[in-house]
């Protein structure tokens, strides 16, 4: 970087998945181990780096929207650096560029840790830098990270991915599955864990084939019951894992492993078996089904959450109407439903039979409506029991003006809790309490009743000295301050 009288200032912008997230983390990292601080708002940032995503067609859109305000901003701040990363970075190298040539980098998902001396080179020669790996220099979480929360945090244990559903371009993108050692993980997530964390998440594009690189094709299972040996950790979750994988022994490790959660996301996409071939989703609805029965027969109480797509090309009404009834037969707790976009060098994109845009819609408003009704009548089955819930920092956009604080129940539904207006009364997020449920939504619960059982934590001690980021090497934590 140059030499300048104040640290240049930087924003990340991410878009896509938690996998996504994470990345962001480890950019930021990257950047503060560089002497980067980091700013309050993008636009007076003297550095904004976008994280895309490749996945939906709102996030090209959307980055090329904020890429336009961004120009006349930069021309009005001399120094100003823009950077795009990430999988659409990786997927459409020179055309970002091509689109808006005030970018000054492009990198890729294999290369984080470049970024630095690529914004150094591109300010040096006055030119756009484009560096694009096909395969990782190093693996993403060696790299130092900088987390938002000091009491809850992600932790990768592979990337890539071996599948090829054919509406996916993350695989070309992200290259064949990857996996870290499994000694690496339980370091790093001690690592956490002494520096306050409590709960994390372990992240992969199919966690549940962890271990295939090393010819184990029990370590997930092996994984899960191994963090439930480290005092301190108070809670485990893992996304996402793919049901054509998913194997009776990882259900017996999240129901006999205490910090292990009752939640699962568990992908359908398709509730026909038609299309789900079409996908290349090696499994059928029968096969999906009876995953759900045999981890609620392990842990009733388990909320279990989905993935859905609409308007695959084919999808006929009578398709539609199977997904319509495996969706009711699932009882989702949540579900992320999508219309289906073509997505370029996707094997889809070319498919005959492209479902129309109206038909497209239309079908899913059903499907949400549906989603919402499920939901509603299973959170509803909550009311007037306890659970128990860690509060989180930001969860909830009015607890301010509800005189609540928001946070996750063990199966990671969202509670919003009233809490007392003392101070020394108060949860700090990180803590745990027990709570009544009093009211229930399609997408949240509210817990008005007196606060019970308020347990002061580590993670909450976290939080209350922290107030900043904290930075982390893998084994080496360190605590970094704004």
């Amino acid at each position: 970087m140059s030499n300048t009288a104040q640290p240049r200032t930087f924003q990340v912008i991410t878009y896509g998945c938690q996998m996504n997230v994470h990345d962001s983390e480890r950019i930021a990292g990257v950047l503060i181990e560089a002497g980067y601080r980091q700013a309050a708002v993008a636009d007076q940032a003297d550095l904004v780096v976008f994280n895309t995503c490749a996945v939906r067609e709102n996030a090209d859109n959307r980055l090329y929207g904020n890429l336009g305000h961004l120009a006349p901003v930069k021309q009005g701040h001399p120094g100003m650096q823009i950077a795009v990363g990430g999988c659409m970075a990786q997927k459409d190298r020179q055309i970002v560029v091509d689109k808006a040539p005030w970018v000054d980098v492009v990198f890729g998902t294999n290369n984080l840790g470049s970024l630095p001396a690529l914004l150094e080179r591109s300010r040096v020669n006055n030119a756009a830098q484009v560096e694009i790996l096909e395969s990782l220099e190093r693996f993403p979480s060696t790299l130092p990270t900088r987390r938002d929360s000091a009491y809850a945090a992600w932790v990768s244990i592979s990337v890539g991915c071996n599948n090829t559903c054919t509406f996916c371009i993350v695989p070309a993108l992200r290259g064949k599955e990857t996996d870290r050692r499994p000694g690496d993980i339980l370091a790093e997530i001690r690592a956490l864990v002494s520096e306050g964390v409590q709960e994390i998440t372990l992240l992969g594009q199919n966690v549940n084939t962890y271990g295939v690189e090393f010819g184990d094709a029990g370590a997930f299972a092996k994984l899960l019951r191994s963090c439930g040996e480290i005092d301190g950790l108070e809670r485990v979750r893992f996304t996402s894992p793919h049901p054509a994988a998913f194997s009776d022994d990882v259900i017996a490790a999240m129901a006999e492993t205490p910090n292990v959660m009752p939640s699962l996301h568990m992908p359908l996409q398709s509730g026909s078996d038609v299309v789900l071939k079409a996908m290349r989703r090696s499994y059928r609805s029968e096969k999906f089904l009876g995953i759900l029965d045999r981890v609620r027969a392990a842990m009733p109480d388990a909320a279990i959450t989905t993935d859905v797509i609409v308007g695959f090309p084919g999808e006929t009404e009578a398709d539609f109407q199977s997904t319509l009834d495996v969706v009711a037969a699932a009882r989702f707790a949540a579900a992320f439903t999508f219309q289906y976009s073509i997505r370029p060098g996707t094997p889809a994109a070319t498919m005959p039979d492209q479902v129309p845009a109206k038909v497209v819609t239309e079908r899913y408003q059903r499907l949400v409506d549906l989603v919402g009704e499920i939901s509603w009548a299973e959170n509803s089955k909550l009311v007037g029991q306890q659970v128990e819930v860690m509060f989180a920092d930001g969860e909830g956009r009015k607890d301010g003006a509800t005189a609540r604080m928001s946070g996750r129940a063990r199966d990671n539904r969202l509670v919003h809790v009233r809490v007392p207006e003392e101070a020394e009364a108060r949860p700090r997020p990180g803590d745990i309490g027990l709570v009544e449920v009093t009211y229930a939504a399609p997408h949240h619960l509210n817990a008005d009743a007196p606060l019970t059982d308020l347990r002061r934590t580590r993670g909450g001690d976290a939080w209350a000295s922290a107030q900043g980021p904290t930075t982390i090497g893998l084994g080496l934590p360190k605590l970094a301050r704004k």
